[in-house]
Parts: C-alpha cells; structure tokens; sequence
C-alpha cells in the first residue's frame, strides 16, 4: 500500500459512516497511531478477509469512540477491534477497553511486536481481567498464517455469539415459553444454527403459511438440511434427535466392551480414551454434549486453549474426536437402571432398549439444585433460567439480570450476559468468591463496569407480570434474615450440587447425597473378586467406574473431569484383562474405607 493509499485508509472508519453503498457487511475495525503497522495489518486482513468484512481503518485512537458511535448507527455490526499496543500505542489497552460499553459484541484484539514482552505482559494482565478479549502477534511476513490463523479464530468466535447466516434448523414458537426456551438451549449447545421464531410474529406466520400449517401444536421445528426435510410438530427431544439422522441402528446382541453413560467433559475423554484404543465403546447422553461445561460461554483456565475456548466449542471437537475414532452415540437418552450378571453389565434406557457391556463407565456429572419456590418455578423460560443459557443472553439486552451462584459457571454467566445486559448482579450465598471460584474469574467481575456481586444473600422469593413474565424478585439476608424486593428481568440459577445418580437405585453404593463412591472411599464389607483391591475409580460393581462431577472428591473442574475420564481407560483395561471368572463378586474389600 502507498503512502497516500495508507492516508486514504486512515480515513477509512469515518469514510465507511457516510458511505451508504456499504451495505451491512461486518466490519473490522484496525485502530493504531503507527502507519507502518496500520499499513501492514490493512494489507494483510484486506488479503484474505476483503470479501466477507469491510475493513477499516482510524489513525487517531481519541476519535474511536465516537466514530465507532457513528458506524453502530449506521448498521453495521462490528466484528473485531484490532488495535496496537506497544511504544506507538501506549494507551492502546485503554483504547480498546472503552469500546465494551459502545458496543458489548466487537471482539477487541490487542496486536502485539513479537519480542515486546513489556507490551506482552500489560495485554496478558488486561486479558486475565478481562479489559481486551484477545490478542495476537503483529504479522512479520506476507502471509502470515499464524497471524490469520489467530484472527479466523476471533471471527468464529463471533459469529458463533451473533448469530445469523444460514439457518439448518428452524424453531417457531411463543417467545416465552419454557419448551422454547429449552430447544434454543439444546441446538445452542450442540451448536447448531437455528433461527427461532417467535409464533406472534409475521415472519413466523409465514413459515407457518408455506409449511401449510394452519394452527400447530407449537413448538414446531424445521430441519432445512437433507433431501426430506421433516417438519416435527411440538416434538420431544428423542423425536427430534432421531429425526437427524445420526445414530445408527444397534443389534439387541451386540455387546460393547464400554458403556459410557453422560456426555460431559469425563464421559467425552473417557469415549476418546476407549475407542482410540479399540475398544467398542458407546455413549449414551439425555440431553447436550458437554454437560455443564457445555453452556461455559469462555474457559480460560483449560489447558491448551491460551485465547481461552467456550464450554460448547471444547465439547464439540471432543465429542468430533470421539466420533472420529468410532465411538457410538446415543442421544437422548437416559439410562434408567444397571443390572449385571456373568461379568456383563445391561444398562435399561428411556426408549426400552437394553445396552450390554462389559464394562460402564459413569460420568452423568451434576445438575444445579432448583429454587423449589413456586411463584419462581412457574416463570421456568420467562425470565427464570436454570444454568447459563447462553442462547438467551442476546435478548437481555438492556435487561436488569440476576446470577444466583458463587462458582466458576456462575461467573462466566454473569460475564458473558454483561455483554448485553443493562446490569448484571451476582447473588453470593457465602462471604466471598474466593473459596468457589477462579482467581481470574473474580478479577474479571471486579472490572467489569455493569456487574455488580451481593454477598450472604439468596432468593426467597418473586413475582411475575401480568403476562406471566419475571417482574421482581425478594433478597434474603442469609445472616440477619431481613428481606427487600427487587425488579429483575431475569434471574439465571447456578447453585449447588446435585448428581445425577437417581437412576442408579441402590446398584452401586453411594454417599448420602447421592454421590458415586470409588476406590479407597467405598465403605468396609463391600463384596470384592479375590485378588486384588478395588481400582481407584471403581465403584462397588467391578467394572462400573465413575468420573468427574457424579463421583465424591471430585475437583468441580473441567480439566480434573477430563483427567478422571482418561484414567478410567487403563483401570477398564484391567480389568477386562481379567478371566471372566474373576471379575465376579467375591470377598469383601479390605483397606481404609470410609463409611457411605
């Protein structure tokens, strides 16, 4: 680019404001008060990302904001905002951290010279609390593939939390309602594209209209991929799951060497771990791949993912890995009960298929405990919400938001809904976050301008509008007792600790609340083949693991979970290593145990 191509450019941010032909392509937005380097980034990113992004350019970082006032009102959406910092750029941080409050959705990337390593420390500290998203090396050739690789990953990002494009599957129902709350959830965190339609609106009657359906059973749901198209009528979620075609047909006399029951992060490693060893695996999953981790909207603590990776997307490639290696899925479906006899396991599903294997790893995890206050229960998808929901968070725009939780979810909840809501508050049973949640987490909250935290309180209680929709909610002091209401839009719950394990009746021993025991936890006379000891994450049943979430001791961390699914793997083989006539119940455990 030339020397006055580079002032022409420099000039591009305010050109593209009063340039109606622009259309609403997504911009990115380079700001630097260096010209080699605004040079160098226009050359590279206009290179490769020219057709799908405007890309534009501000020389003097004091009129960013305003400019970028300007292009918000004009229509199009921002996707990132990179900006230097280093000697050229020295307030380049501030620069960037001011553009959360114009526009809560524009990704902002600090691009760093490598060898810099001041810079690099102030942008690492930045990204810890959270006042810059993201950051990359400046690039240094022509192209630069590290560099772009970076930056396709921060337009992924984006485009996955906005939203838009194609539409494989198509929701119409009414707004507030539990069962559409709950389907946009689901292909959120599957990560499928939907568009949802609310019934009230014209758009919706169209579909309706073209799909010749008069007055449906609502929710209905459009599958828009494949040769047939189904169209499903209020369908429940074994329906629609079926109807996509991806789980293939099981003999009833096939006998896998693992069962793996939950999808989360520990059954995920646990199904990579087995099938890459090839051993016949299956899994078997109620609801969303990932579990809990699922709905993260931003892990930065994982290892491996330094820019940090949502809960959904890490499940994703997880669950694409599994696959890959051969791994059987069965989704949406519970298992409802285990039996074993003659050293093979039958596992009783929902749909009244029986699975047989030799071995079964559980992994079911955790659910959040419910408020069990019946004004609130009644507003479940109209402003009450169990978990992140991440696929709500665009419609609190404005909104007056509540996060009931002190964990690790409930802060990327609250963060990640501080993007669009108004204000956020995050109510704190305990005198601190300090004990139950991630350093960095508490560091981003406390600079966060629209997020507030409330310590020794909970919810007693709430009301709704007339039109069934949350209005108010009543604080209790955990110390004094003393009550004060509240108006709220909207109030996400991520509290406790409740294992899914109901379905295991009395087949393996658990603790009292419902935790799995294993290995050197499991109480004294527990029935044991001679020869060996129970193995570290076996429970009661030889052959029956347990990791992450549902089993006592667990970390509550996505990387223990997935280290407790990869080392069921050897403990499976093992035992399968066994003869059959020696993985039976025999003599009773001897060790130190503790009682259930």
């Amino acid at each position: 680019m030339s020397a006055s191509a580079g002032a022409a450019a420099d000039e591009g941010l305010a050109a593209a404001v009063r340039d109606d032909t622009a259309g609403t392509q997504a911009a990115i937005v380079i700001v630097s008060r260096d010209p080699r380097a605004r040079e160098i980034l226009h050359r590279e990113l206009s290179k490769r990302y020219d057709a799908d992004y405007q890309i534009l350019v501000c020389g003097r970082p004091a009129e960013l904001a305003a400019q970028m006032r300007d292009l918000q009102n004009a229509g199009p959406p921002v996707a990132l905002v990179i900006g230097g910092v280093g000697a050229q750029d020295p307030d380049g941080i501030e620069v960037l951290s001011a553009i959360r409050a114009i526009d809560p959705t524009a990704l902002r990337v600090a691009v760093v010279g490598w060898g810099d390593w001041d810079s690099m420390r102030s942008v690492f500290d930045a990204v810890t609390v959270g006042t810059v998203d993201h950051w990359v090396n400046h690039p240094v050739q022509a192209p630069d593939e590290e560099f772009h690789r970076s930056v396709t990953e921060f337009l992924r990002e984006w485009s996955s939390q906005c939203g838009g494009g194609f539409e494989p599957v198509q929701v119409i129902g009414q707004r507030w309602s539990a069962r559409s709350q709950e389907l946009r959830d689901l292909f959120s965190r599957h990560r499928i594209p939907v568009g949802f339609y609310d019934a009230a609106s014209e758009p919706a009657r169209q579909v309706l209209h073209e799909l010749g359906l008069a007055s449906p059973e609502l929710p209905v749901v459009v599958l828009r991929f494949g040769a047939e198209r189904p169209v499903l009528v209020n369908p429940s979620n074994p329906e629609i799951a079926d109807a996509f075609g991806v789980m293939a047909p099981i003999s009833p006399e096939e006998v896998f060497d693992v069962a793996v029951v939950g999808a989360g992060p520990a059954g995920l490693a646990a199904a990579v771990g087995a099938s890459s060893e090839g051993l016949r695996t299956v899994v078997i999953e109620h609801e969303a791949i990932g579990g809990q981790t699922g709905t993260s909207s931003m892990i930065r603590n994982y290892p491996g993912f330094s820019q940090g990776i949502s809960g959904a997307r890490l499940a994703e490639e997880t669950w694409r890995q599994a696959w890959t290696f051969g791994t059987t899925f069965l989704y949406m479906r519970q298992a409802e009960s285990l039996s074993g006899t003659d050293g093979r396991y039958r596992l009783a599903l929902s749909d009244r298929r029986v699975l047989t294997c030799r071995t079964v790893i559980i992994a079911t995890g955790a659910t959040y405990q419910r408020l069990g206050i019946p004004h609130l229960e009644d507003l479940q998808g109209r402003g009450l919400f169990y978990g992140a929901a991440a696929s709500e968070a665009p419609a609190m725009r404005g909104r007056n938001v509540f996060v009931a939780g002190g964990g690790n979810s409930a802060g990327q909840a609250a963060l990640h809904l501080a993007k669009w809501a108004d204000r956020v508050t995050v109510l704190v049973r305990a005198r601190s976050l300090a004990d139950s949640m991630s350093d960095y987490l508490i560091r981003q909250i406390g600079s966060a301008p629209n997020v507030d935290v409330c310590y020794r309180v909970q919810v007693a209680d709430g009301a709704g509008t007339g039109t069934g929709h949350l209005r108010s909610l009543v604080l209790q002091d955990t110390a004094s007792g003393a009550r004060r209401s509240v108006s709220a839009d909207a109030l996400f719950v991520l509290i406790g600790s409740q294992p899914r394990t109901q379905w295991l009746g009395d087949s393996v021993a658990r603790d009292r609340r419902g935790f799995v025991l294993t290995g050197p936890d499991l109480p004294l006379g527990t029935r044991w083949p001679p020869g060996r000891p129970p193995l570290p994450l076996e429970t009661s049943l030889p052959g029956v693991f347990a990791a992450g979430d549902v089993r006592r001791g667990s970390v509550n961390r996505v990387a223990s979970a997935v280290g407790d699914g990869a080392a069921t793997i050897p403990l499976v083989h093992r035992h399968l290593a066994r003869p059959p006539a020696r993985r039976g119940a025999g003599t009773p455990a001897t060790g130190t145990h503790s009682a259930a």
